[in-house]
């Protein structure tokens, strides 16, 4: 089964406007995210899904595969399932624009559960984070199954602890990471939102309203998606600490501003 990443990328933001081109990095932050899934052992191609042809100019330098799609999207996946609707592949994986960190190993992981097993879609979930608070409505948890598959996401704490006790049960943060296998991905969108859907704002929940799985993989660590400036300016400093720089420079000098 061949597999490809599509990262839909929007250049409106609310809370860090215009953050997918930042580039105090010397690369506009989705450019990050292209070359962190470009080192996956199992994906075959990196594609930019958007409706905005800024993002398209500021990734031409970087030679990033780009697809201009519909303006009227309501998420990022109806925008790949556009995209992989002219695809060959088996496998789409769904990787957040604003996760210049994802580690390489969690999308194998996730292509690599769908090419061994039977499930339509897969996901990721690490431990809770020491000192994240799991009230915050923004850190979606999730319960699995002993079979690795989950049971309910929400944005409330789940599992409710009703008493204190040592047997406390583990508390999972998701990972906005999805794949997908294409024929479902075509089906998934194709169904109206759900109940429990527009409640929760979580649109994985019409899968398990339409009663079909989703495996959880358990990974070690969450990364760092960027959500404020603040967040960026923290990544710019790990950037600068771990590498020498270098490299292309924006193709709009203060793009992202």
């Amino acid at each position: 089964m061949s597999a490809v990443v599509i990262i839909p990328a929007r250049y409106g933001s609310t809370r860090f406007a215009a953050k997918i081109l930042a580039c105090q990095t010397g690369r506009p932050l989705v450019q990050h995210v292209v070359d962190q899934a470009s080192r996956c052992r199992l994906v075959r191609e990196v594609y930019v899904a958007t409706d905005d042809s800024r993002i398209v100019d500021a990734l031409k330098p970087f030679g990033t595969r780009c697809v201009m799609t519909s303006t009227h999207h309501q998420s990022g996946t109806d925008r790949i399932a556009e995209v992989a609707r002219h695809l060959a592949d088996d496998i789409v994986v769904n990787v957040q624009g604003d996760e210049p960190e994802i580690e390489p190993e969690i999308i194998d992981a996730l292509v690599e559960r769908l090419q061994n097993n039977d499930e339509p879609m897969a996901t990721a979930a690490t431990p809770f984070p020491a000192g994240a608070d799991p009230n915050d409505p923004n850190l979606v948890k999730v319960v699995i199954s002993q079979k690795g598959r989950a049971l309910y996401f929400s944005r409330s704490q789940i599992p409710f602890q009703r008493e204190p006790s040592s047997t406390t049960a583990e508390m999972l943060l998701h990972l906005g990471i999805y794949a997908f296998r294409r024929s479902f991905l075509a089906e998934f969108v194709a169904w109206p939102q759900t109940l429990a859907e527009r409640s929760e704002k979580l649109e994985q929940l019409r899968v398990l309203e339409h009663d079909r799985p989703i495996y959880v993989q358990r990974v070690r660590r969450a990364s760092h998606g960027i959500d404020t400036a603040q967040q960026y300016a923290d990544f710019v400093k790990r950037f600068a600490a771990a590498a020498s720089g270098g490299g292309k420079n924006c193709a709009e000098d203060g793009a992202g501003r």
